[in-house]
């Protein structure tokens, strides 16, 4: 835990350390102001810089482990790793449900733990969802964001990539509600926990070799385009969860009659 948190902390100190912020454009030219204010990017240059830094990691160590991964390991085998990361991150996505007040949302996750930690033989499988308790995402951001914070300017964080001070915030409270970071002392558990790490890492990255690489091959600024895609799919996300109302009181309000 402590160094997960570590971790988390030199990232988002050196993206303070580092801070250069772009040149508002001039006042007089309103399609470069309203562009500026659309990109909420006010640290764009050192932004990009880490964004080449991470690109250049990702290059020579994630993909091609990314890479070797898909290829070798069997399909099967890949959905059973990728099972039991999501039955381990249970925990902090049923806190976050509770903590969004979202019921339905909630009942799923724990129904989810319990069912594929026993069925689903520690998580390898995944019984629950063909039971009718479907996988979500909750994290400590979107709880934040249902509480009305605002997402802030973007980030492109060291070794994270995307995000904001929201989100940033958010990943931090997440490693502290993991209880599996605070289960224990030594190298088994240190290197338990690097494994899980490393794992959701690759598992990740092996799932978006082939879009990443497109994206990149066909974006006139691939930056600009990873911000973009990076924001839409955190706010469509983000507008599922409050738009979510099952089990709530508001789920069984009838609308007033007309007149």
């Amino acid at each position: 835990m402590r160094v997960a948190v570590r971790t988390w902390l030199s990232a988002v100190l050196m993206m303070g350390a580092l801070a250069a912020c772009a040149t508002p454009p001039d006042p007089a030219d309103p399609e470069a102001v309203a562009d500026y204010k659309a990109a909420n990017d006010p640290l764009e240059p050192t932004n990009r810089v880490i964004y080449e830094v991470n690109d250049g990691l990702d290059a020579v160590i994630l993909k091609p482990l990314a890479l070797a991964y898909r290829n070798i390991v069997p399909a099967p085998a890949q959905t059973g790793v990728r099972n039991v990361l999501d039955n381990l991150a249970s925990p902090v996505v049923l806190a976050n449900d509770m903590m969004q007040g979202k019921p339905k949302r909630a009942g799923d996750t724990f129904m989810r733990m319990i069912v594929n930690t026993t069925l689903g033989i520690g998580g390898l499988l995944d019984p629950a969802t063909g039971m009718g308790w479907p996988k979500h995402d909750s994290d400590f951001g979107m709880t934040l964001a249902v509480w009305g914070a605002g997402e802030g300017p973007y980030l492109f964080l060291p070794v994270f990539g995307p995000s904001g001070p929201r989100d940033a915030v958010g990943r931090g409270a997440d490693m502290a509600l993991d209880p599996f970071a605070w289960i224990g002392q030594g190298r088994t558990v240190n290197a338990l926990g690097y494994g899980r790490t490393g794992a959701n890492a690759v598992d990740t990255r092996s799932r978006f070799i082939d879009d990443l690489d497109k994206m990149r091959a066909q974006a006139l600024d691939p930056y600009a385009t990873l911000r973009s895609l990076y924001r839409q799919n955190r706010q469509s996300t983000i507008d599922e969860v409050i738009a979510d109302d099952r089990g709530t009181a508001k789920a069984g309000r009838r609308p007033a009659p007309t007149r």
